[in-house]
């Protein structure tokens, strides 16, 4: 047998090895999905998605978790996204290639997989502790900005980089300015990429409960939060309650809460899809 007709039995092997792989965590995801949605659908209703939290598993709903998950999103997003946009701008379009700017570049990229966990550690000693923000609505959408900027940053330089070059020489050679080129011109070709990339953090970020929790946000909570500096539950926090509760009621409320959530992460990741098609039909190059 050649070295030719070795390396493609590997390949073949690979690729068989990839699609067994594949069709068995694809197997995993709709058992899991099945048993999901199997006992949590029967239990949401309007009085699950309006009702505040109790200790009665039939009478307890969602309504505090998902308002200040919607605070969270929001307050996030108006965080993250001037500073992760600009800092790519910067990064991208001004900054020189120093020795300097290849360290940020490299640590931008790394601190994109730290844990959350380290992240919360972070926001419970600035925002909590030094800033005096407490376990508030505040603090949490800092923590979480901290923790999608990486990915927000990244993601810009790389839209903006997909940009072509003859778009800025057209530019330039009609008088335009470095400012106006980039603000009139290559944010507008790279938006849709850019705003994919903040649309996708903000998913991932919904989906997040290690880092509230370790600045202090409640397991229950009473009242929906009515400013920033309100304390709050989310989501996962609330799941997470009800999965170490031994009731079978808290279980079935766990499941129908893990519907919610799934519906709201897979509306922002088909909202971010839809927008990033939508660009693409729009600009031609």
């Amino acid at each position: 047998m050649t070295n030719s007709e070795s390396n493609r039995l590997k390949d073949k092997a690979f690729q068989v090895f990839g699609i067994f792989c594949t069709f068995i965590g694809l197997v995993v995801l709709a058992i899991f999905l099945f048993n999901i949605l199997k006992e949590g659908l029967t239990r949401i209703d309007w009085d699950f998605i309006m009702n505040l939290p109790s200790r009665r598993a039939r009478r307890t709903g969602i309504l505090t978790a998902w308002a200040g998950t919607l605070w969270i999103l929001v307050l996030t997003a108006i965080i993250a996204f001037p500073l992760g946009v600009g800092a790519g701008i910067y990064l991208e379009e001004y900054a020189r290639k120093t020795r300097l700017a290849n360290f940020l570049e490299i640590n931008i990229a790394n601190l994109a997989g730290v844990p959350s966990i380290i992240y919360g550690l972070l926001g419970l000693e600035i925002f909590v502790r030094q800033m005096h923000m407490g376990g508030s609505l505040l603090a949490g959408a800092c923590t979480l900005s901290l923790l999608i900027l990486p990915i927000i940053i990244v993601t810009t330089r790389e839209a903006i980089k997909a940009v072509p070059r003859s778009i800025r020489d057209g530019s330039f050679a009609l008088g335009a300015s470095k400012w106006q080129t980039i603000w009139n011109q290559v944010l507008p070709a790279s938006f849709g990429g850019i705003l994919t990339g903040i649309i996708l953090s903000l998913s991932r970020a919904v989906g997040e409960a290690a880092p509230l929790i370790v600045i202090g946000a409640l397991a229950y909570v009473p009242f929906t939060p009515a400013s920033p500096l309100d304390e709050f539950t989310v989501l996962p926090i609330q799941i997470f309650n009800w999965t170490s509760r031994p009731q079978a009621g808290f279980q079935t409320n766990a499941a129908a809460a893990i519907i919610v959530l799934l519906l709201i992460t897979f509306l922002l990741n088909g909202l971010a899809v839809y927008l990033r098609n939508r660009q693409q039909k729009k600009i031609k190059w």
